[in-house]
């Protein structure tokens, strides 16, 4: 063979060679930093009365709340029905029975229970809270009726369902909420306000996205992202679509997210064609109606 010969067949192996070099090895590394999102315009910090509550912006998934009364006397039965119904027509909720798997549980004990020099008329609260963005999402609440009501109105059952729905006890003497029990107390229009403006948002899920980083070495894109459901519902399967410079270059699926849970994602070694890229997009994309869409999306420009 012939040195001509011999050239005309290193020269164009050596190309070839050198272009893998160049475009699948790395090269440099190239580390990005948060630079615009789109923030939620969803929020719930325009109520001046959140301290009325255990916890900021307590409520249960649905307006439509379930309960299952247990072990009372008639008496206390009715008292308890007569509450239920008592709140549905001052506010936007809506209560129904259930023999199993109540989102309310209500029982009762004849023993009279004393705190100090206080009788302890009942018990209640939630029992089962997630913590989201925007709610403290109420999933079981109990009620211990243990005296029976000498009003006219149902007062105890009252008091102690309000605790359930995530109020806290009223330093005025003259309201329900007031830690000892007398007849003449009455509902506060600031609490029924509260559970009026707090049903009004839908119970719907709200994707957003978290923690999100990411590492070019040459044209190899690592990445770090959380994907949350700080929403009212829990999340259908969904899917992250990430943009190099507004090109499709990677999908990830993941399946349903229930209410305040997330989902911790990790990728390596995502093969990227173009030479250099000066911006990363990551977005949701979600075929159901959420609580906010605008939190749905993250941009990562090159950090020099």
């Amino acid at each position: 063979m012939s040195w001509k010969e011999f050239f005309s067949y290193v020269i164009p192996l050596l190309l070839i060679v050198l272009l893998f070099f160049y475009w699948v090895l790395p090269l440099e590394t190239i580390d990005f930093g948060a630079s615009s999102s789109r923030n939620s315009n969803f929020t719930l910090n325009n109520y001046s009365n959140k301290s009325m509550q255990f916890y900021d912006n307590m409520r249960y998934p649905s307006k439509d709340i379930s309960y299952n009364i247990q072990g009372c006397t008639l008496k206390k039965k009715d008292d308890m029905e007569r509450s239920f119904e008592i709140i549905e027509n001052l506010t936007v909720l809506n209560f129904y029975p259930v023999t199993s798997d109540e989102e309310i549980s209500v029982t009762c004990d004849e023993k009279a229970r004393f705190e100090g020099d206080l009788f302890i008329a009942g018990e209640g609260g939630p029992t089962k809270i997630t913590q989201s963005e925007n709610f403290n999402v109420i999933h079981k609440g109990g009620i211990l009726l243990i005296r029976e009501s000498k009003c006219e109105n149902p007062n105890v059952g009252i008091h102690e369902l309000l605790h359930a729905l995530g109020f806290d006890h009223s330093d005025n003497p003259n309201n329900i909420l007031y830690p000892i029990s007398k007849c003449s107390q009455e509902i506060g229009q600031d609490t029924i306000d509260m559970i009026n403006w707090l049903y009004s948002f839908p119970s719907l899920p709200d994707l957003m996205l978290e923690n999100v980083s990411a590492t070019m070495e040459g044209r190899y894109l690592d990445l770090n992202l959380t994907v949350r459901n700080a929403g009212l519902n829990d999340a259908p399967e969904a899917k992250i679509e990430v943009y190099a410079d507004g090109k499709l270059v990677q999908e990830i699926n993941f399946d349903l997210l229930d209410i305040g849970n997330g989902r911790r994602i990790t990728m390596n070694n995502i093969f990227i064609l173009q030479k250099s890229i000066n911006e990363l997009r990551f977005l949701i994309k979600a075929d159901f109606e959420e609580l906010e869409k605008e939190n749905n999306e993250v941009i990562l420009d090159y950090n020099n």
